[in-house]
């Protein structure tokens, strides 16, 4: 496999120590964010010291392991913080299909982060630029919206043609993914959505990589030395009206056997994955409750140990894609996706987060989440589809999945 990398020789890489910069998103000063924040920590960046693009393809987590690597090995690294996120850090984004275009790495000029009482400032080549904004972020206006591949009507019929596969075959489940088109007046500024959707969603992580904007719940994978964490979510519901219709939907959502077996499905086949990397490796008997401003999710903290010493994009290649945004069997739910959807997710339900030079870093899954291009952004939603599904539920679990970027590009709440 070939990749196309675009880098000086050797990087050049200076870290420092400063002063808690308070709002991360508060001073990007261009439109084209690179975003990684949780509960105000994280790191963010801007500009391009390189960029690493890969060709589709199976191995595509692997070969940017080892490009990646090659990268940092090679550069001059002055890092007295030493916390995981400072030194040279690679923002990215993979293809939710191994036949899909447009997976990338990105190694930033300029990393703002913070992280458990750490502040830092990484910069890579040229002294730094301002950490003011060249131009105001201005919010998105004259918004339209046009349906994606399928309309309503369209998208409920594959639901049902995917309940009588599931019925019919051997097939135990399968993720269905909708998109939905909205275009502004003027470019979209990324750091409108970003801070947006931090203040709605502190409890998610909210992110942005080339033009992937969006807050998602779902940790696929955190390395810490050789620590690794990932949160499984399988089962949704929406948020009640009031604290006593938030009771009982969560208590329907705790022992709906749907929403238990598509969770199943999806804990099993992480601890699968990760069980011959790691000793010991702790997974819950069943799942908790995990409670966001507009939605419930079933929920299962995975946590262990590294074996060996590997890279968080090894263990990517271990994970994705997990039964939580595809399906299983694997092979069978992605080639039903293909049939099915009548578009390309592009990175949608793929990897998305950052890698440092030491291998450690944090990637989710770019769920709740718009490809901005321009004026032009692309919302996506999906749901898990099983024997019991029915489509028009699912439909109004999409609808409620898009209010997360609908807030964000329209300024107020979603229902």
């Amino acid at each position: 496999m070939k990749l196309a990398v675009t880098a000086p020789d050797r990087l050049s890489v200076r870290t420092v120590p400063v002063a808690d910069p308070g709002d991360l998103l508060a001073g990007l000063p261009h439109p084209t964010a690179l975003a990684w924040v949780r509960h105000g920590e994280g790191i963010v960046g801007w500009g391009e010291a390189a960029r690493i693009t890969l060709p589709p393809g199976p191995d595509r987590f692997t070969e940017a392991a080892r490009r990646l690597g090659d990268l940092f090995d090679a550069a001059g690294v002055d890092d007295p913080v030493g916390v995981p996120g400072s030194g040279p850090v690679a923002f990215g984004g993979f293809g939710f299909d191994p036949a899909s275009p447009g997976s990338v790495l990105i190694v930033p000029r300029q990393i703002l982060g913070r992280r458990d009482g750490h502040a830092w400032l990484t910069t890579i080549g040229d002294a730094p630029g301002p950490l003011t904004p060249a131009r105001p972020p201005t919010p998105p206006t004259g918004l339209t919206w046009t349906d994606g591949a399928l309309t309503a009507t369209a998208w409920q019929k594959a639901v049902a043609t995917a309940v009588h596969r599931i019925r019919t075959g051997t097939l135990g489940k399968v993720v269905l993914a909708r998109d939905l088109h909205a275009r502004a007046t003027a470019p979209i500024d990324a750091r409108v959505l970003l801070r947006r959707l931090a203040g709605r969603f502190p409890a998610c992580y909210t992110f942005s990589v080339d033009g992937l904007v969006g807050a998602t719940p779902e940790l696929l994978i955190r390395r810490t030395g050789g620590d690794i964490e990932s949160l499984v979510l399988a089962g949704t519901t929406a948020r009640g009206t009031d604290p006593r219709d938030d009771t009982d939907r969560a208590a329907r959502l705790f022992t709906s056997a749907k929403d238990r077996e598509e969770h199943r499905y999806a804990a099993e086949m992480v601890r699968d994955a990760l069980a011959p990397l790691c000793a010991p490796l702790h997974v819950p008997a069943e799942p908790e409750l995990l409670t966001l401003p507009n939605l419930i999710h079933l929920a299962s903290p995975i946590r262990g140990r590294l074996a060996a010493d590997r890279s968080v994009l090894d263990v990517l290649a271990a994970l994705h894609p997990t039964p939580a945004v595809c399906g299983t069997p694997t092979d069978g739910a992605m080639n039903l996706i293909r049939e099915l959807e009548g578009m390309d997710r592009g990175r949608y339900a793929g990897p998305v987060g950052w890698v440092d030079a030491r291998g450690d870093g944090e990637w989710g899954i770019a769920l709740r989440c718009a490809q901005i291009d321009g004026d032009r952004a692309r919302l996506f939603a999906g749901c898990g589809i099983v024997a019991d599904s029915d489509p028009a539920a699912e439909l109004a679990e999409a609808h409620t999945k898009f209010g997360a970027m609908r807030h964000a590009l329209e300024g107020r709440p979603r229902p």
